[in-house]
């Protein structure tokens, strides 16, 4: 934890109100400035306490925090650093370990959530039983859609028409194995808009998870593998489509301590620079579109995708009710901490409701996950897109 970043915060309280947890529970030690309390605390010789390390554990890492405050106060640096210090000195209760441990040896490897799929139905059927015995079991099972076919990507997609660009594209492992229609509409969309899409084989997770959860060597590791990937593909720009993996990638020279030689753009924030060639069809939709967290506070990417949605004729954008506040998905959290993330979800559930809007657009997969299931509890299902489904939509003129 740095000193000079912490001694940056002058509690001035302007965090307070995009808080998450103080939203929910008002108290002081779950804000940021109260955190950044513990952190100063702790600086100065107090030791991990399991009552600090719950406080810091029940921080979304949403960042905005980071939106709010006056004073430039670098809060995204300040919990991760605080979060590699609690995972070195903190010991967990044995169950805690065991699901941070499943969690975290299943969600960064794609191949392993491919086998976990076809467990998923049956585990459903087992929801309530599986709550009974774990909260965090029971939140994988309820969260995880449900997928019909697995989509094949060549390693590249051709422009069509006069090239534009060359980019690379990652293919993330959330995004990959529970939503292949994404990346399937990401690679058309780019390649409908005059690029040349890479797609190098053998991709891994870039290591956003774990540095959200302070797992300093595992984040490293797996973001070392995905620069030595795109650096292979000799790509100048790599291109996400989720929102906390482009979060992460591009801090990687922090995180590595070198540049990584290419830059990362979020989709939508590629495209508006890049301006559209493609023709537009109309889609005649009513949409509400979320934030997610990582695009909008921590990259800063809010105007780009109201851009390119309010470019489609026809469509009808509707913005949701205090849209800064975290949907409770936050990476891992919705499984760590299922009971607060399911606070937060069925609060974002209630003011997407609020819209009328009969799609709901999202830019990163946990939040699509969590909005959705929350939704359902509500009994107000709504059909859930990628904004890259969207322009895909319009582009092909096809039903959405």
């Amino acid at each position: 934890m740095d000193p000079k970043l912490i001694n940056d915060c002058v509690h001035c309280g302007f965090c307070l109100p995009t808080c998450p947890t103080y939203v929910l529970w008002g108290e002081e030690m779950d804000s940021p400035r109260g955190r950044i309390h513990l952190m100063s605390q702790h600086v100065e010789g107090t030791p991990m306490t399991p009552e600090m390390a719950g406080h810091f554990d029940a921080c979304l890492g949403c960042m905005a925090c980071v939106t709010a405050c006056p004073s430039g106060v670098q809060y995204d640096r300040l919990i991760e650093q605080t979060r590699v210090v609690v995972e070195q000195e903190y010991e967990r209760p044995p169950q805690e370990r065991a699901v941070r441990g499943i969690v975290f040896s299943l969600f960064p490897y794609p191949r392993r959530l491919r086998m976990l799929r076809p467990t998923m139905g049956p585990a459903r059927r087992m929801a309530s039983f599986l709550t009974r015995v774990n909260p965090s079991l029971g939140a994988m099972t309820a969260l995880a859609p449900r997928v019909e076919r697995r989509e094949r990507l060549p390693r590249v997609v051709k422009a069509r028409g006069e090239r534009r660009a060359v980019v690379g594209m990652l293919l993330g492992c959330v995004q990959r194995e529970f939503f292949p229609q994404v990346n399937a509409a990401t690679a058309r969309v780019l390649s409908m808009e005059g690029c040349d899409v890479v797609i190098p084989p053998g991709q891994g997770c870039c290591g956003a998870l774990s540095v959200h959860s302070g797992l300093d060597k595992q984040a490293r590791r797996l973001a070392s593998r995905t620069v030595r990937t795109f650096r292979k593909a000799g790509v100048d720009t790599v291109v996400v489509n989720a929102a906390g993996c482009g979060s992460s990638m591009k801090e990687y020279a922090d995180l590595l301590g070198y540049d990584p030689g290419f830059r990362v753009m979020d989709l939508s924030e590629f495209l508006a620079e890049l301006g559209p060639v493609a023709v537009r069809h109309p889609l005649r939709r009513t949409v509400a579109y979320h934030d997610a967290c990582h695009l909008a506070h921590a990259q800063g990417v809010r105007a780009q995708p109201r851009e390119l949605l309010n470019g489609i004729p026809g469509l009808e954008l509707r913005e949701i009710p205090d849209s800064a506040i975290c949907c409770g998905s936050a990476g891992t959290y919705n499984l760590l901490r299922p009971e607060a993330a399911r606070d937060l979800g069925d609060r974002k559930a209630k003011a997407v409701g609020s819209t009328g809007a009969e799609l709901l657009v999202s830019a990163n997969p946990g939040c699509t996950m969590q909005i959705a299931a929350a939704m359902r509890r509500a009994g107000a299902d709504i059909k859930v897109a990628h904004t890259a489904e969207v322009l895909d939509a319009s582009l092909r003129g096809a039903e959405l």
